[in-house]
């Protein structure tokens, strides 16, 4: 239970190294990061900091959201994302307060939730990687297909969770153990190696990671 930030994914790039190795990046903007509520094992049952991240007109958001943040001394923002924390953590912070991303130093292991790439609707071969069937010898128009779903007689149906075509992608997925490379904190940029879930401009939550390899 550690105190994270979110962002939103920029895009990906490369580093360099000094002996010349190449890097894959990708690039995270953690700017906008406020406290918008402290909850505590007195008043709520547990410890937690809520955190607001970007911003929004203020017409975009509904009166009890806005109540909240006015209560906190926030502008209204983008969206809200709570962080289970340890007691200790609460120490000097404080609602209105803002989460710069020197959290997070160079070398530590962070996990990073976001949401995949939408696809739309995608055939069972593409959707579960299947194999495709064969090209020759009197396959007609079902190169590409599932192939049987079922059986005969007994049961006589598709059972369910069968593996089907359907909507692919636009489900959350987290990347564990993910390093950090840099952190820029004049543009309260990070620097993670490797990919993160989600289409360019998509919200991330990245909060240290849990298996701490």
């Amino acid at each position: 239970m550690s105190l994270g930030l979110v962002g939103r994914k920029v895009g990906m790039t490369r580093i360099f190294t000094d002996d010349g190795q190449t890097i894959p990046v990708t690039v995270l903007d953690m700017s906008d990061n406020r406290v918008s509520q402290i909850k505590t094992a007195e008043t709520d049952g547990y410890t937690a900091v809520q955190v607001a991240f970007g911003k929004r007109r203020a017409s975009r958001v509904g009166k009890p959201l806005a109540g909240h943040l006015a209560k906190a001394g926030v502008e209204a923002s983008w969206l809200l994302q709570e962080f289970r924390v340890d007691a200790s953590a609460l120490e000097g912070v404080k609602p209105g307060d803002a989460l710069s991303v020197d959290i997070f130093g160079v070398g530590q292991k962070v996990d990073i939730v976001g949401t995949s790439i939408g696809k739309g609707f995608a055939g069972a071969i593409k959707r579960h990687n299947f194999s495709s069937n064969r090209a020759s010898h009197g396959n007609s128009l079902s190169h590409n297909s599932a192939g049987s779903i079922g059986q005969a007689q007994d049961p006589g149906r598709v059972l369910p969770g069968k593996r089907m075509a359907g909507h692919m992608g636009a489900v959350q997925r987290t990347m564990q153990n993910l390093e950090v490379i840099r952190v820029d904190a004049e543009r309260q940029l990070l620097l993670v190696k490797g990919a993160v879930p989600g289409a360019r401009g998509g919200d991330v939550v990245v909060r240290p990671a849990v298996k701490g390899a």
